[in-house]
């Protein structure tokens, strides 16, 4: 009965968590509406459809652009009532898509163009790369605000783009962050002048998508994207985004994938636990914005969908390129900060890759991630693979196709097949985890002579020692990271998952937890056995990492730290044995 109680109880939690989570991505903001219709559909159909809806709705369908007519692509300005109706009218059954025009903006954080060091490219090792490679041969699409040839740009080669926003082929930027973007990838260097870029011998294709307020739809964004597939760009830098997903955009994502080309877009700006889109969808590299320091930026975002970080600026040190001022539409050297400026680094050193001969867009980001610096502690995913490296990843791109020799001899030098890695703390500190459990066993073996096995207990055993610690590397889009890292820890854990510190909470790293746990349980004929094995497991985990890492909160990380773990784990133990000891009088 207490079973069938414990069950209800627990399923009534959590369809009320369910029922009140909200998700971690935006709904997204729009005005007007896509209709993508069928690719066979005669003319007159369209027309005939177009006609029923300007006669039932008073509104005009129209080509987003010009290059939207072989696609049949058209957008009305509407509302979600709109596009509710027409999503259940009859003319769902001649397009493909109806969905929102999404609005998405420029990341972008308060600028200070006082600031006028470039410690950014030397964070991302830019130099040694430049040795070997200067990304020559390869055209990279920014799609932005346009691109501006301000004079720190002049001698870098540009190739033919398009202004989707006002309908004409002279991309020229209004805003400013499209010229800053592509200064970051491409900017001249040695000229004597100005700042550097980092595949300054890559040519530019100025894509403008966002007007001079920096936001602009998705629409536009997507028929960019297929621009750039088919006119020969290897890489594509999105320095946008917002919240409402797309199929028009994934489709041409997909389309751009399947001709070989590179796509990266900013993580965003919001702090949260989760990229935004076009971060989010399949074959994207989303990329996370870090500090001078190498830490997290504040305002950049984390978790699902962030593939790899690169420096994005904080009010410490910001990105510094020329671009223009919107408001004098003169050149200006500006340092700006935000996701957007973190993008075009991947960008650039995707460019490079490129030139070193890896053409295949997932062998790009096999080589990005496989070459970037590993942050041992990162349980919020704040860094993806890690840190940027330019110099490694020119490196192993220039050894050809990742091979297997390759992949393991990167397992030893950077984490699984390293005991040094775990020692020190991975992302899954695997080795500690395994000592963990089979301390707790160990420990059990010696008093089996008292306890009976049971599943109670095995599962006591586990909780007190290592928790489900395969599940900490795990991030899902849209759900909560939280269940995963209360999952994946032990009890003595449980006092700084939350926070993602390395530092373990003596409340919880001590006897108390297991004390009350014993004093609580010990009379129930089944549940004792969870508290004694909880008690073991504790004993283990504390044990174990006073050998390895001992870090306790306001005691450091030296022999005080050491000497409390050790106690409380004979603490512990003991307080195990005379449960048992008592289990077996009263047996």
């Amino acid at each position: 009965m207490r079973r069938l109680l414990l069950l209800v109880l627990f399923l009534v939690g959590l369809w009320a968590a369910l029922s009140n989570f909200k998700g971690l991505a935006n709904k997204g903001e729009y005005s007007s509406i896509v209709l993508d219709f069928r690719d066979n559909l005669p003319t007159t159909v369209i027309s005939e459809q177009l006609q029923a809806i300007a006669q039932k709705y008073n509104k005009t369908a129209t080509l987003n652009s010009i290059f939207s007519v072989s696609d049949n692509i058209y957008t009305l300005e509407g509302d979600e009532q709109l596009l509710k109706a027409l999503r259940h009218s009859p003319l769902k059954k001649f397009v493909e898509h109806i969905e929102p025009n999404y609005i998405y903006r420029a990341f972008e954080v308060p600028n200070d163009p006082d600031y006028g060091k470039q410690w950014n490219l030397r964070s991302i090792n830019i130099e040694r790369a430049w040795e070997d490679t200067k990304g020559a041969g390869v055209t990279v699409a920014v799609i932005d605000t346009g691109v501006s040839r301000v004079p720190d740009l002049q001698q870098t080669e540009f190739v033919e783009g398009y202004d989707f926003v006002n309908d004409k082929v002279n991309a020229t930027d209004d805003n400013g962050h499209g010229t800053h973007v592509a200064g970051t990838i491409a900017q001249s260097t040695n000229n004597n002048y100005g700042v550097a870029g980092i595949a300054y011998k890559a040519k530019i294709m100025p894509l403008k998508v966002l007007s001079a307020g920096g936001s602009g739809t998705i629409l536009d964004i997507a028929e960019a994207i297929r621009f750039a597939a088919d006119r020969g760009a290897d890489v594509i830098n999105m320095s946008l985004g917002g919240g409402g997903e797309s199929l028009v955009m994934k489709e041409a994502i997909d389309y751009a994938h399947q001709k070989g080309v590179v796509i990266v877009a900013a993580a965003g700006n919001s702090n949260r636990n989760a990229a935004e889109y076009p971060a989010r969808y399949p074959h994207v590299i989303g990329v996370a914005a870090t500090d001078l320091a190498g830490k997290k930026a504040p305002y950049s975002n984390y978790g699902a969908a962030v593939d790899i970080a690169a420096p994005g600026g904080s009010n410490e040190g910001k990105i510094l390129q020329e671009t223009i001022d919107p408001r004098t539409n003169q050149p200006v050297f500006m340092g700006f900060q935000g996701t957007s400026m973190a993008a075009p680094h991947v960008a650039g050193v995707a460019a490079l890759i490129k030139a070193s001969g890896i053409s295949n867009p997932d062998e790009v980001l096999s080589v990005l991630q496989k070459s970037a610096r590993t942050v041992s502690e990162d349980p919020f995913n704040h860094f993806g693979a890690g840190h940027l490296d330019s110099t490694a990843a020119v490196k192993l791109a220039l050894k050809g196709k990742i091979t297997w020799k390759d992949f393991f001899r990167w397992l030893r030098d950077n984490g699984y097949l390293n005991p040094r890695f775990w020692i020190d703390g991975g992302v899954v500190a695997l080795l500690p985890k395994i000592l963990m459990v089979i301390g707790s066993y160990l420990l059990y073996w010696f008093l089996r002579n008292y306890l009976g096995w049971s599943w109670s207990l095995n599962s006591g055993l586990i909780l007190g020692s290592s928790g489900l610690f395969f599940l900490r590397g795990v991030y899902i889009l849209d759900l909560p990271q939280w269940p995963f890292r209360l999952a994946s820890s032990s009890i003595p854990e449980l006092g700084n998952t939350i926070v993602g510190s390395p530092m373990l909470n003596p409340l919880f790293a001590s006897v108390l937890i297991p004390f009350l746990l014993i004093a609580l349980l010990l009379g129930h004929p089944k549940w004792k056995w969870f508290a004694i094995g909880t008690t073991l497991g504790v004993a283990s985990c504390l044990a174990v990492s006073a050998v390895m890492s001992p870090a306790v909160l306001w005691l450091g990380t030296g022999a005080i730290a050491r000497i409390f773990l050790i106690v409380n784990a004979l603490l512990c133990f003991g307080l195990a044995y005379l449960a048992s000891q008592g289990e077996k009088r009263l047996a």
